[in-house]
């Protein structure tokens, strides 16, 4: 099997990165997706206006998953950090080799390496979330801090787009 590796996701690849953020949504949401939002911030993302999306796919072209990430400013400084809006496999892909969750993560970490700036990167999650924590403790370190989510739980899939 060849390495799988991360790419930059170009303008063309705008319906698979939707395709994957409306999944991801669907497995992993809390609140109902704005599809126009998504298409917003993967747009820009994709054109390199203030992100970029690392992507993983076969040798079909096919989208195994992918991370959206966003050059933004913490509500109390200007300084920039590197937030990853979201990392996400495709059910089918979760559990073939090759690490694909840690294959995006560590890009992450390259990019707000060359970026020179801090990455911001966590794990909102009510599934199999021991097990992401574990992964991402190995990859980034020991946490800052935790989530906590009132009056919802993630992978709400009667959610639907408004």
């Amino acid at each position: 099997m060849e390495e799988l590796g991360v790419r930059i996701g170009t303008p063309e690849d705008v319906d698979k990165c939707m395709n994957l953020a409306l999944a991801a949504c669907e497995d992993n949401g809390f609140v109902a997706p704005n599809p126009i939002r998504l298409l917003n911030e993967i747009w820009a993302a994709l054109n390199k206006d203030l992100g970029l999306i690392g992507i993983i796919e076969n040798e079909d072209g096919t989208a195994e998953g992918a991370v959206l990430l966003r050059i933004t400013t913490s509500w109390y400084s200007d300084a920039q950090m590197l937030e990853e809006r979201g990392v996400f496999v495709a059910k089918e892909f979760r559990s073939a080799k090759g690490g694909r969750a840690r294959r995006l993560c560590e890009f992450s970490k390259k990019t707000a390496d060359a970026l020179g700036i801090p990455l911001l990167i966590g794990v909102l999650s009510n599934h199999r979330t021991a097990g992401k924590v574990r992964m991402y403790e190995r990859i980034f370190g020991q946490p800052n801090g935790a989530f906590f989510l009132y009056g919802a739980k993630t992978g709400m899939p009667h959610l639907k787009s408004e």
